[in-house]
Formats: C-alpha cells, sequence, structure tokens
C-alpha cells in the first residue's frame, strides 16, 4: 500500500482557517495568499495601495476563492489600529497571521538619513511586533495557530543590500524566537521564513543589472534567482497542521546561499 494514501488529509490542508496576510497585493505576499487560498483557507490580503490590492484580490474572487481586501498602511500606528479594529470585528478568530510587509532602502550606513531609518524598522519591524501583539487575543480565541514572519537572508548573514534592513530581519528572527517559546503554552506556532533573492518587483530594480545578477547567482548553488511562489510553498508548510510541532524555526529559502562556503 502507498503510504501516502492513508495519511489524514486534514494534515495538509487548511479548509476553515482564516488567514491575514500583509503585503499581499504583489511579490511574496500575493504568492503566500495564493498558496493559502489553494490549500483552503480564507484570506485577508493587507496592503497599503487599495488599488492594486482591490485588482488582486478581484482575480482571487473571480476563481470563486474566499479572499477579502483591506487596504492599510500597516507602517503606521493608525493603519494598524484601524486594521485590528476592522478584523476583530469581521473575523473575531484568526488562525493564521503572515507578517510579509517590509521594504528596503540601500544605502552606505553613514548615508541613511533619520527618517529612512524611522521608516525602515516600522515597516519591517513596528508592523510585525505590533500586529503579532495584536492578533494574539484572535489565534487565542480560534483555540491557537501560526505567525510566520518573513525575514531575509540578510538577518542570517552579511548581504550588502543595507545594513538596517540587515537590522530589521535579524530582529524578526528573534521575535520569532521569543514568541514561539512565550506563547507555545497558548498553541500559537511561530515560525520564520527567510529568502535570498527572489524575483519580486523589490528585488528586480537591483536584479536588473547583470553584473549584479551574475553576482547573486554565482554565490547561489542551485544557479538561479527564486521564485515567490517557491516561498509561499515554505510559507505554507509552517502553516499546515502537519507541521505542528514546528516552533521557533527560521527556514532559509535561498537555493544554498547561506551554506555557501568556498568550494
Amino acid at each position: 500500500m502507498n503510504p501516502s494514501s492513508v495519511l489524514p488529509t486534514s494534515r495538509w490542508n487548511l479548509r476553515g482557517q482564516t488567514a491575514l496576510v500583509t503585503g499581499a497585493s504583489k511579490g511574496i505576499g500575493a504568492a503566500i495568499a495564493a498558496e493559502l487560498l489553494g490549500l483552503g483557507a480564507t484570506v485577508v490580503a493587507v496592503a497599503r495601495t487599495a488599488a492594486d490590492l482591490e485588482q488582486q484580490v478581484a482575480e482571487w474572487q473571480q476563481q470563486g476563492l474566499p479572499a477579502h481586501a483591506l487596504a492599510a498602511d500597516v507602517s503606521t500606528p493608525a493603519g494598524r489600529t484601524q486594521l485590528l479594529a476592522e478584523i476583530a470585528q469581521r473575523w473575531p478568530q484568526v488562525h493564521l497571521l503572515i507578517n510579509n510587509v517590509g521594504t528596503n532602502i540601500r544605502k552606505p550606513t553613514v548615508a541613511y538619513s533619520d527618517e529612512e531609518y524611522r521608516h525602515l524598522l516600522a515597516t519591517n519591524l513596528d508592523s510585525a511586533w505590533e500586529l503579532s501583539r495584536g492578533v494574539q487575543p484572535l489565534l487565542v480565541a480560534a483555540g491557537g495557530g501560526s505567525i510566520v514572519n518573513i525575514s531575509s537572508v540578510a538577518g542570517l548573514t552579511h548581504v550588502r543590500t543595507g545594513a538596517i534592513y540587515g537590522m530589521t530581519k535579524a530582529a524578526l528572527v528573534q521575535l520569532t524566537r521569543n514568541l514561539a517559546v512565550e506563547w507555545a503554552g497558548l498553541n500559537i506556532r511561530v515560525n520564520c521564513v527567510a529568502p535570498w533573492y527572489i524575483r519580486t518587483p523589490l528585488a528586480e530594480t537591483v536584479l536588473q543589472n547583470e553584473d549584479f545578477r551574475r553576482s547573486v547567482i554565482s554565490r547561489t548553488p542551485l544557479g538561479r534567482v527564486g521564485e515567490p511562489e517557491e516561498v509561499a510553498a515554505a510559507v505554507a508548510f509552517l502553516c499546515l497542521p502537519a507541521a505542528a510541532y514546528i516552533t521557533g524555526q527560521t527556514l532559509a529559502v535561498d537555493g544554498g546561499f547561506t551554506v555557501n562556503g568556498f568550494s
């Protein structure tokens, strides 16, 4: 008998679960939302730009998928407060939170302005910190759930993408560890995914430089840039009941970049 034929299918789907995904109008966030929808979850997609978000969500809805759009700038206290209030009113139970929203400004360390520093911290770190705390009661109301933070290999090792970006992504890794232990008794699992260069609008701005692209690929054992769907698959796995004994972990989706020594 094929062993897979006796595995309970409930371990490999998200039917009946509600997922909140930030930065969901494009790139990795949109791929994550689509992956979770395909596994049966109801997805509340969040992004700052309403027009882009509503267009993407409309495409999912036309396929009969249970997707909902909430426009909010989660880098700001007002945006987070608005979002959390609407979520609590419409979905009093949330099972999955994907802290995906992020941005970058690539500069030498001494060239950053105070405003740029605050903007990167607010977008990449404050959003995950406040949304995790704000959604926690809704996860508890659901009987537990899963948080996945989207970090970066820049939070694991040096990458010439900017010190502030690396700081925020490293902080997400540690936040993941702390919350995983603190909230384990509430049946809330917290994990992290750390991508390398992925074919997204944010990355394409630098990957268009052929010399830079060749440099990236030369450090990547699998010899290519990653796809958003490959990150989404890792996130989805960490959300599944099949991953119920995994918490506090950071999974690099990097084509082998972080283990590439001198060969």
